[in-house]
């Protein structure tokens, strides 16, 4: 915490925080408070990562925090659920209330409870603490949080043997960069700074993606593959090197396992076959492969010396992100990616390899916070967050347990994100469903909530982050005092716990003390408090002599902990479970990325950002347009077997033909029809993981 003095009359404060949504730059920030009140949110100049810069979205957190919409009393329901009618009540009325409906249920039988909360904040306090400790000593259902990144989490660990990978300064010395399912510019912006350096001291960068996104407006080259390919463009990838021997033989003999197998079958890859598959042309392909298997002869035989950087060499490093694993194959196309830098070598360079996720870096002390053993030895069933929409409409049965009674809802807005909107509201909408909802402002979920309780926002209370794009814990210190009546999400689980009785000490721990859990000795909690900020010790390259946090210590092609589960150990592109020329009904594919100013359904309601997006969009591709009479403009009804969702057509080449982009997520009550893109999603899982399927979706499009 600093004083700053901005004129010779006025004094502020400025205090060390750290962005809170779920974006891999897990920025610092620093707010600048007078009187107060925070007057400005700045990035922390001092943070190398974040280097004092903020995305247009959290740079207007101030608009956030002071919205004259934020709620800051909790608000009891006097209307039909979804109506959005409620009065102001105490928080003894509230609490003593909510306590009594939840241990009632919990007397028939405590799963009947669910939590339902995933990434409003990145937190490990304000997420999954004294939350986690409530709900476990409840007994009530436990929530598989799978709705992001569950696939490719998945496939990481299962090849490189957790979610870990370059370190994401690294990128700015490399020679090739393969953006990869990532609008980088948009949702992370500060490894596009990275990636922006390479550039310009003459690396060549490739965006892999469906839409033409902003970042491959900025790339040499933009491959625009099928929604759900991304695995076969891979193995055809590895069937080139093969043919032309751009290979680190030494690093695939150390360092890997399952080689010969993977070699057999990207073998039956030819580019021919893929290029069928992707979309492309063979010859994008070839090219491709020669790029990235210019790397392979500046590595092989290389020093094994852990910093050795091949001075003269050609690291090429890739750059996933969550996009290419939200399909029905997801997990083994991120298995695949994930092996292409060994057949190279790449992992002997620091700029070399791949990077989808650094949060298994981060030495978090989960079972301190969340306290499992407040469980007693209870096992409690598990409901997967993505089929919440059928869940909630189960009855109670052998197989599954007891009917969902009660939801307690936080950092989440299920009825706008969750897929097959149309199921997720029916359930919500069930009036023998007691339903609480943590929130900072009325979203669609909240309308159908039995009481609102006011929660704090970033600014107002004490948190610790980790990452998931670096390797920097991250601590944030209240700014100023909670609005209005808001509490952290902490306090209202310490609330509940008394009242219900739960005596146990762990539910005393304050948010600062909960903070210096988290990490426990391995992050020095002082140098948090100092600069905001601790940089993990890691490795400038983890893996150029192996030492993969497998079983085997090696990069696994094949895994043994697949197949005892009677899967493929090996991987193979895993075709969508909507694949186009399955139906004639719905014949072009969609994705939902996010507006370039939301994330997630997070700022929907900051006027400034919705001013920018305008309206609900579908990108459609000019001669997909022509074939159906749209223009710019026009209504379109946007349409499968599982609903219809309405809103305004954008032509443009951002869509590539066959696949048209409805840019997400967008509030459901700010609709053209009260529905957002989710309406059409479904409910279907993933290979790995069991995560969702956002971009595995087959629709129509009528001009309305």
């Amino acid at each position: 915490m600093t004083h700053i003095a901005l004129s010779d009359e006025v004094h502020a404060t400025q205090v060390l925080g750290a962005c809170p949504h779920d974006c891999p730059d897990t920025c610092s920030m620093l707010t600048t408070v007078q009187n107060g009140v925070a007057v400005k949110v700045q990035g922390n100049p001092a943070h190398p990562h974040t280097d004092g810069a903020l995305c247009t979205k959290v740079s207007r957190y101030t608009e956030r925090t002071y919205h004259p919409e934020r709620i800051l009393q909790p608000l009891k329901r006097v209307g039909p659920k979804g109506a959005g009618q409620f009065e102001p009540v105490s928080w003894d009325a509230a609490l003593t209330d909510i306590a009594a409906r939840l241990q009632a249920i919990a007397a028939r039988d405590p799963q009947a409870i669910l939590p339902y909360s995933y990434a409003g904040t990145m937190g490990l306090v304000q997420g999954e603490s004294i939350a986690a400790r409530f709900f476990n000593k409840l007994g009530a259902s436990q929530l598989a949080r799978t709705i992001c990144a569950a696939a490719g989490g998945e496939g990481l660990v299962q090849t490189l043997g957790g979610k870990v990978g370059m370190r994401v300064e690294f990128f700015a010395e490399a020679k090739l960069i393969l953006i990869w399912g990532s609008n980088s510019i948009a949702s992370n912006l500060h490894f596009w700074r990275y990636a922006n350096a390479a550039k310009r001291a003459g690396a060549k960068l490739i965006c892999i993606d469906p839409r033409k996104s902003e970042t491959a407006d900025k790339c040499h080259e933009h491959i625009a593959l099928l929604p759900g390919t991304d695995g076969a463009l891979a193995l055809a990838l590895m069937h080139e090197l093969i043919q032309n021997d751009w290979l680190d033989h030494d690093y695939l003999t150390r360092y890997t396992l399952g080689w010969e197998a993977l070699r057999a079958r990207a073998l039956t890859w030819s580019p021919e076959r893929a290029a069928a598959v992707c979309g492309i042309t063979p010859e994008q392909i070839r090219v491709l492969a020669r790029d990235y298997g210019a790397g392979a002869a500046a590595s092989s035989g290389a020093s094994t010396n852990a910093s050795a950087q091949a001075p003269g060499g050609s690291p090429a490093a890739i750059r996933m992100n969550y996009g290419l694993q939200r399909v029905h194959g997801g997990g083994n196309a991120v298995r695949l990616i994930a092996s292409l830098p060994a057949l190279i070598g790449a992992w002997r360079h620091r700029a070399g390899g791949v990077l989808l996720s650094s949060s298994g870096t981060f030495p978090v002390q989960k079972a301190a916070l969340q306290r499992p053993d407040l469980l007693a030895a209870r096992t409690p069933r598990t409901v997967n967050m993505v089929t919440i929409g059928n869940d909630l409409l189960r009855q109670s049965s052998a197989d599954f347990g007891p009917a969902i009674e009660a939801m307690i809802v936080y950092n989440s807005n299920p009825v706008a994100v969750a897929p097959e909107s149309a199921k997720v509201v029916q359930g919500f909408a069930r009036d023998d469903l007691f339903t609480v909802v943590l929130e900072h402002f009325q979203t669609d979920t909240a309308d159908y909530a039995d009481y609102i309780l006011p929660a704090t926002t970033q600014l107002e209370h004490w948190d610790v982050h980790s990452s998931y794009g670096h390797t920097d814990a991250l601590l944030n210190r209240p700014a100023i005092a909670p609005l209005g009546g808001a509490k952290p999400n902490t306090q209202i689980f310490r609330e509940l716990a008394a009242r219900l009785g739960f005596a146990e000490p762990c539910f005393q721990d304050s948010d600062e003390a909960l903070c210096r859990q988290a990490f426990g000795d391995a992050v020095d909690f002082e140098v948090l408090l100092a600069q905001g900020f601790a940089t993990l010790q890691t490795p400038e390259a983890p893996f150029a002599q192996g030492q993969f946090p497998t079983p085997s210590g090696k990069c696994e092609f094949f895994s043994e902990r697949l197949a005892k589960q009677g899967l493929d150990g090996l991987p193979d592109h895993v075709p969508n479970h909507e694949a186009a020329h399955t139906s004639g009904d719905y014949p072009l594919a969609m994705i939902s990325p996010p507006a370039r100013n939301f994330l997630n359904s997070t700022f929907v309601n900051v006027k400034s950002l919705r001013d920018i997006e305008g309206e609900p969009l579908l990108e459609i591709h000019p001669q997909d347009a022509a074939a159906r009479g749209i223009a710019s403009g026009d209504t379109v009804r946007v349409f499968n077997g599982r609903g219809s969702h309405s809103c305004h057509a954008r032509v443009s080449e951002r869509a590539r033909p066959g696949v048209v982009n409805g840019l997400g997520i967008w509030w459901r009550k700010l609709g053209l029809d009260g529905t957002n893109v989710n309406q059409l999603t479904s409910q279907k899982l993933t290979d790995l993981g069991h995560g969702p399927t956002f971009y595995d979706c087959l629709v129509e499009v009528q001009r309305v």
